[in-house]
C-alpha cells in the first residue's frame, strides 16, 4: 500500500467518530449520472460471449454462486440436500466446479455445516434481523454470534434502511462496526437493500458507508422486496469499490442478489465486472451471485456446451 493510500485510509477511519464528518463526506461524494449509468449498464449488457470464453464464464459463474434458501418452510433435510448440491452441482459430471457458498438462516447453519465440513464451499448465514433490519442492536449481535458459533464463516447482515434514509449515518456505521466485531474471523457482507434506497446517489453513499465501517462485501438486496439486483445499481457499487480501493488500498467484494435467474444474466454481470473494476474482482473471493434458480440454468447451459445436448430443467434438482 502506498503512503498516500495509508494516509487516506487513516483519515477515512476517523469519519465514523463524528456524525457531522460522516454526513459531510457522504454528501460530498460525486453525484451519480443516472442516464449515464443506465446507458453504460445497457451497453455492457449487449456484449456477446461465445464458445470457449462462454464455457469459462459459466464455470466461473458457478463458482461465484451463493446457493440460497431463505424460506420459512426450510427444513434440516432441505438445507442438507442444498449443501450436497453445492458440493457437486452436477453429480454425473465430476469436472463441474462447486459453488461459492450456501446461504441459509442461522437456525439451519448446523445442518449445513455437517455436510460442508472440510470442503472449500463457504457457509453463509443471514443475520441482524434479516430482512427488515428492524431490531435492537443486542438482538442483531446475538443473531450474528449464534450463526458464527454454529459454523458460518460468512455473515450477510442487512442495514437499517430506516436509519439510513433518515440520515442517521453514524447509527448505521456503528451497527456495522459492532456486527463486524461479532463476526470474529467470519467475513461480513453488508446488504444495502438498494431497492429501498430510491436513488443511485443513496446507493453510492450506502456503499461507502458500509466499506468505511469494515464490510468485506457489499450486497445489493435481501431478495425479499420487489426491486432486487439490477445492472445499473451493481455498476454504481462496482465503481464504489474501485474508488474505495484507490483511496485506501483495501479491496471489497460485491454481491448482486435477487432476480438473477439465467446464464445470460450472469454473463452480463461478469462483463460489467471486467469492464468496470477489472480481472482482480473476477474471482469468488471478490464477486458472488446471491441466487437459487440461477445454478440450474448455468448447469443446463454447461451441459449443452460440453455434450451438444440441451438438458431440460427436470434434469436437475429443484431448490
Amino acid at each position: 500500500m502506498t503512503a498516500t493510500a495509508t494516509s487516506a485510509r487513516s483519515d477515512l477511519s476517523e469519519l465514523g467518530r463524528s456524525e457531522t464528518a460522516l454526513r459531510t463526506f457522504l454528501h460530498g461524494l460525486p453525484g451519480v449520472d443516472q442516464v449515464g449509468a443506465e446507458q453504460r449498464a445497457a451497453q455492457l449488457g449487449t456484449r456477446s460471449i461465445k464458445t470457449t470464453a462462454k464455457a469459462e464464464a459459466i464455470d466461473l459463474a458457478i463458482r461465484m454462486v451463493d446457493l440460497t434458501t431463505l424460506e420459512g418452510a426450510d427444513t434440516p433435510g432441505k438445507v442438507r440436500a442444498l449443501a450436497a448440491k453445492a458440493l457437486r452441482p452436477s453429480p454425473a459430471d465430476p469436472s463441474c466446479p462447486h459453488v461459492g457458498a450456501v446461504c441459509v438462516y442461522p437456525s439451519m447453519v448446523p445442518h449445513v455445516a455437517e455436510v460442508l465440513r472440510g470442503s472449500a464451499v463457504h457457509l453463509a448465514s443471514v443475520a441482524t434481523s434479516f430482512p427488515s433490519g428492524q431490531a435492537p442492536l443486542e438482538i442483531k449481535l446475538a443473531d450474528t454470534r449464534a450463526a458464527v458459533e454454529a459454523g458460518a464463516d460468512e455473515i450477510d447482515m442487512v442495514i437499517n434502511r430506516g436509519a439510513f434514509l433518515a440520515g442517521r449515518y453514524a447509527e448505521v456505521y456503528d451497527e456495522i462496526v459492532a456486527t463486524k466485531e461479532a463476526c470474529r474471523d467470519a467475513h461480513l457482507k453488508v446488504i444495502l437493500e438498494t431497492g429501498e434506497l430510491a436513488t443511485y446517489d443513496n446507493v453510492r453513499r450506502a456503499s461507502w458507508l458500509a466499506m468505511l465501517a469494515g464490510a468485506d462485501f457489499i450486497k445489493t438486496s435481501t431478495g425479499k422486496v420487489p426491486v432486487a439486483a439490477t445492472l445499473p445499481v451493481t455498476l454504481v457499487m462496482l465503481e464504489a469499490v474501485r474508488d474505495f480501493r484507490a483511496a485506501t488500498g483495501r479491496q471489497v467484494g460485491v454481491k448482486p442478489a435477487g432476480g438473477i435467474k439465467t446464464t445470460k444474466d450472469a454473463i452480463k454481470y461478469l462483463v460489467m465486472v471486467n469492464e468496470t473494476v477489472g480481472p482482480d474482482w473476477l474471482h469468488p473471493d471478490w464477486f458472488r451471485f446471491g441466487a437459487s434458480s440461477l445454478l440450474n440454468d448455468l448447469l443446463m447451459q454447461r451441459t449443452k456446451l460440453t455434450t451438444g445436448v440441451y438438458a431440460g430443467p427436470d434434469y436437475f434438482t429443484l431448490d
